[in-house]
């Protein structure tokens, strides 16, 4: 062990079920998704489920205001299904409105930096949100349940708030600085003009008016109603061009998946403009160049990490820019019959834009910055342009005519690297999931240097090292270094398997079950249980 970092290790265990499952970045989210599944939803309804709970128990990573992707597997109908909800610029955007300014950061794409940030922070970051169409689109496609019954459990979260334990303190405290620039924001996350103490809950502001309305009037209420009216008065008081007629345009949109063979299984990702192109490099760079091992060793750290860096040069050739850094939320969920899903949505950075909309109470996305504040390029800003590159990259395996396992993970640039050799440790060496994600990883991306869990074996260290430059990490919670995963499996007996990340406090797979939200002011192990 480097003798310059932590020495702990830990594992986390998988569940179990021959029932459906869900697992996801928290476990309160987790329960709400395999409460779903107890009043007759599928794995579909058990996904939109967690995702809307995610709202309330992770604000900072996704929710109403955030975009992303959605992969189902049809078990009955052997069909895959991808959903693109990614958000779209408002018709007016302007070059005007973000003047360069050298003397600001280069955004996280490597864009320049604009003055004030307005791209990247404050209502001119906003971007239209696709989440609620794009969620209401697969249940209304694909669910057995109403949205009034899919929001039931999360409408009782929002009317008992936010849980506030030592990690949901850490998140606020990162971002302390610039939520108290916004009013709405400050007053929710900083209550006393400080981040809130552990073991409580606080409310979320109007959040639970607006899921309210969601759930009595569908999601058309968003777009063309009373919540888009709200939306958007807010979103002009504060800067935005988005408009109404912004709102009412927006469509999320199928589109074809990615998919690639690998080991005799057919991998499905979300397209193209995905982290998937990433992936399907990387598999298709193994199957020339490595002819695999009984063991994991340091020929499978080797040949992955060489996989990954010859990717992610051909994603900076062509694109010219990788996302640095980012916060999103991924969440899997299968039932019993073998319905799968991945699902993977943002708001971008944590905390998205920092604006909470002070009559809706959503906490808003801040995708502008994916676009190039200069005219003249494919990634220029234009109106209705729609976000065309991401380091998501929810997956579903297939093994024949079945469901294999779903996984993704949250971590921007990160994300490819875990996804990849999750998938890989799953597919070259037949493990089981909660073995795979109890492995040590490294993260590679276009460069020489490469960051290596230093709990990896130092003799597969050390012939990594005439390969790479490292930098030998712990496995830490902060900061996440090697992505946060979340994934189910389902074995060729249809036992069902559920695990989030080890190194997180609160992600966790969750089998079918009751779920009973317990009302207190206060927040004790007791109501962990």
């Amino acid at each position: 062990m480097n003798e310059n970092v932590e020495q702990w290790n830990i594992s986390k265990n998988a569940v179990s079920s021959k029932k459906g499952v869900v697992a996801s970045q928290h476990w309160i989210a987790s329960s709400v998704g395999a409460d779903a599944l107890t009043k007759g939803g599928n794995a579909i309804d058990a996904a939109i489920a967690c995702a809307h709970a995610l709202n309330v128990v992770e604000p900072w990573m996704c929710g109403l205001g955030g975009s992303g992707y959605i992969l189902i597997w049809l078990s009955e109908k052997k069909q895959i299904k991808v959903i693109d909800f990614q958000g779209v610029l408002p018709e007016k955007i302007s070059f005007d409105d973000y003047p360069l300014d050298e003397n600001v950061p280069k955004t996280i794409m490597g864009f320049p930096g604009v003055k004030d940030e307005q791209n990247v922070l404050g209502y001119k970051s906003i971007t239209i949100p696709g989440a609620v169409a794009g969620l209401s689109l697969a249940l209304q496609k694909f669910g057995r349940l109403g949205i009034d019954t899919i929001l039931s459990k999360t409408i009782e979260l929002a009317e008992r708030g936010l849980p506030v334990d030592w990690y949901a303190t850490l998140q606020i405290a990162l971002e302390s600085k610039d939520l108290s620039k916004f009013k709405e924001s400050s007053k929710i996350y900083l209550p006393d003009n400080f981040p809130p103490n552990p073991e409580q809950y606080i409310p979320l502001g109007n959040l639970l008016k607006t899921l309210k309305r969601i759930s009595e009037n569908g999601p058309d209420d968003f777009y063309k109603g009373r919540i888009a009216e709200d939306i958007c008065f807010d979103l002009n008081k504060g800067g935005s061009k988005i408009s109404q007629n912004d709102l009412a345009l927006y469509k999320p949109k199928f589109i074809e998946p990615l998919s690639f063979d690998y080991k005799g299984k057919k991998i499905y990702t979300a397209g193209e403009n995905s982290g998937g192109m990433r992936l399907k490099d990387t598999f298709d760079y193994l199957q020339k160049h490595f002819k695999g091992s009984k063991e994991i060793g340091a020929d499978t750290y080797i040949a992955y990490a060489k996989a990954l860096n010859s990717a992610f040069k051909t994603h900076r050739k062509k694109l010219k820019k990788i996302v640095n850094h980012g916060c999103t939320s991924h969440l899997s969920a299968v039932d019993s019959d073998g319905n799968m899903v991945a699902l993977t949505y943002t708001l971008l950075n944590r905390f998205g834009s920092k604006v909470v909309l002070p009559r809706t109470g959503i906490l808003m996305n801040n995708s502008v910055s994916y676009f190039d504040p200069r005219p003249g390029y494919p990634t220029s800003m234009k109106g209705k342009k729609r976000i065309n590159s991401s380091n998501m990259c929810p997956t579903i395996c297939i093994e024949g005519d079945r469901a294999y396992f779903a996984i993704g993970a949250s971590g921007a640039n990160h994300i490819v690297p875990c996804t990849m050799q999750i998938a890989g440790f799953l597919l070259d060496y037949n493990l089981s999931i909660e073995n795979a994600f109890n492995l040590p990883r490294i993260d590679v991306n276009e460069n020489d240097v490469i960051n290596v869990d230093s709990s990896i074996d130092s003799q597969i260290i050390k012939e990594l090292e005439k390969h790479f430059k490292l930098i030998k990490s712990q496995n830490l919670v902060f900061p996440k270094l090697y992505s946060c995963p979340s994934g189910v499996l389902r074995d060729s007996n249809g036992i069902n398997y559920a695990i989030g990340d080890k190194s997180s406090p609160v992600a966790a797979g969750k089998s079918e079950k009751k779920f009973k939200i317990k009302f207190s002011k206060k927040l004790n192990n007791k109501l962990r249980a």
